[in-house]
């Protein structure tokens, strides 16, 4: 026997039905609101209108009593029906009883009625009733004051009347209702909309801007107080969007300048042996300068992009400086020519290739500016290894000395050197992720001298 297929949940057809935007779903929730306000008032209003009614059929119903009473005499210890010109009217929907007897009755009126009306009498007291059946009929009983005999008159009222009044403002209350939801519906979707209109418009000002890393920002705009914290909190994102954009096109800066000067090696090593035919050993050399650039170039792609990653250099590594220093005089192969003073074995707290890293871009800049030497000295101090890069070139512009490590700036950008201003703060940022720094010695002349400070190994 197969079993019946569960049923399918209600909680994920909601979901699929529900509206996807903010401003559908505040406005289905305003509409339901809105819907249950007015189911609650529309109750509530015919309620009170259905008693009001009954009410006033109840005061028509006293009134002709009271009318009747008119035509009874009642002094003499017996109740007695005076004539009168309208006794035809006063009888209609009329009976009259004396103590529980009927003395009158309606010429067509029903035997449930009059069982009714009796009822009603035998009590003795001022009642009301309501009598259903084809026809819905209020009858009440008012007993005759002022005479030494007990008379009662019963009158009765067809409640059609009041009933359809009743489903008239009962159907006019829901056509009410239904014109106020649709309002309320079209009103509040308009009102968020105009509320939401600044939110998609900072959106997309926010898209724009992070796209670009503009330095636009939201504060200050006189929004209200809501929107001005969802302008401080994107002014936050962008602000750390800006910074990383800076630190993208910082790292993508560095490694083009880093990776220019073994490229270069490398182009120059195969225009060489391009130039004419080369034997085997020169090859063979050849093939070793390349290898040694492009060794040379995955190395500092190595150290560059874990620097950037980590933001602090943390793997641990100790490097021989005579040995680093001396292999990257022995890489430039340029004039002027590059000397090594170590005075003896010292070792730096740093990678190797870190050590390159930091020195390279110093060495570099001296030898563009050098005269006819640039030296590289090593010591060991109190605050660890002593680095120093010396050149005898026209030295740093007494101007242009707080600028110097700043990135893209340089002294003079027309002097016909290539650099593009990253080498000394590419430097002194990875000396400082290091825990050391870089800095220039103003007081050296002529030349320019630039100390490293390294923790020692």
């Amino acid at each position: 026997m197969r079993a019946p297929a569960p049923a399918r949940p209600l909680r994920p057809l909601l979901v699929r039905l529900a509206p996807r935007t903010l401003r559908g779903r505040l406005s289905l929730v305003a509409l339901t609101t809105a819907a249950l306000l007015m189911v609650i008032l529309t109750v509530v209003f015919n309620t009170v209108v259905r008693h009001r009614l009954e009410r006033e059929a109840d005061d028509t119903l006293r009134t002709r009593a009271a009318a009747v009473a008119t035509t009874l005499d009642a002094r003499h210890g017996r109740v007695r029906v005076l004539e009168t010109s309208g006794d035809r009217l006063l009888d209609t929907n009329a009976w009259i009883y004396a103590g529980g007897r009927l003395l009158e009755r309606p010429p067509s009126g029903a035997g449930q009625l009059t069982g009714a009306a009796d009822d009603l009498a035998a009590g003795g007291r001022r009642a009301c009733r309501t009598v259903h059946g084809p026809d819905t009929i209020r009858l009440c009983a008012e007993p005759v004051p002022g005479g030494a005999a007990r008379a009662t008159v019963v009158t009765a009222l067809d409640l059609a009347p009041y009933r359809s009044s009743a489903r008239t403002l009962l159907l006019g209350s829901f056509a009410l209702d239904a014109v106020m939801l649709a309002c309320t519906y079209a009103l509040t979707r308009l009102a968020v909309g105009r509320a939401l209109r600044p939110v998609r418009t900072m959106t997309d000002q926010a898209t724009q801007w992070s796209a670009v890393g503009s330095a636009e920002r939201f504060a200050g705009r006189g929004r209200p107080a809501e929107l001005a914290a969802l302008g401080a909190s994107l002014d936050s994102l962008l602000d750390r969007i800006r910074a990383v954009l800076r630190h993208e096109r910082q790292l993508t800066g560095e490694l083009s300048h880093e990776l220019r000067t073994p490229l270069s090696r490398i182009v120059a090593e195969l225009d060489w042996w391009h130039a004419r035919p080369r034997s085997d050993a020169d090859t063979k050399a050849s093939l070793g300068v390349v290898a040694e650039a492009a060794q040379s170039m995955r190395t500092i792609c190595d150290t560059l992009l874990a620097e950037a990653r980590e933001g602090v250099t943390t793997a641990p590594g100790t490097a021989d400086v005579p040995t680093v220093l001396r292999r990257l005089a022995a890489q430039t192969d340029t004039s002027p020519s590059v000397r090594v003073a170590v005075p003896g074995p010292l070792t730096a707290g740093v990678q190797p290739a870190l050590l390159e890293r930091i020195v390279s871009p110093l060495l570099a800049n001296a030898v563009r500016y050098a005269r006819t030497t640039v030296t590289l000295s090593a010591s060991r101090e109190d605050d660890g290894i002593r680095i120093a890069v010396t050149d005898d070139g026209p030295g740093v512009p007494a101007a242009f000395t707080d600028l110097l490590f700043q990135p893209g700036r340089r002294a003079d950008p027309g002097d016909g050197h290539g650099g593009a201003g990253l080498g000394l703060p590419l430097a002194r940022r990875l000396a400082r992720s290091a825990g050391g720094e870089v800095s220039h010695d103003p007081g050296h002349g002529p030349g320019a001298r630039f100390v490293v400070i390294l923790p020692a190994g």
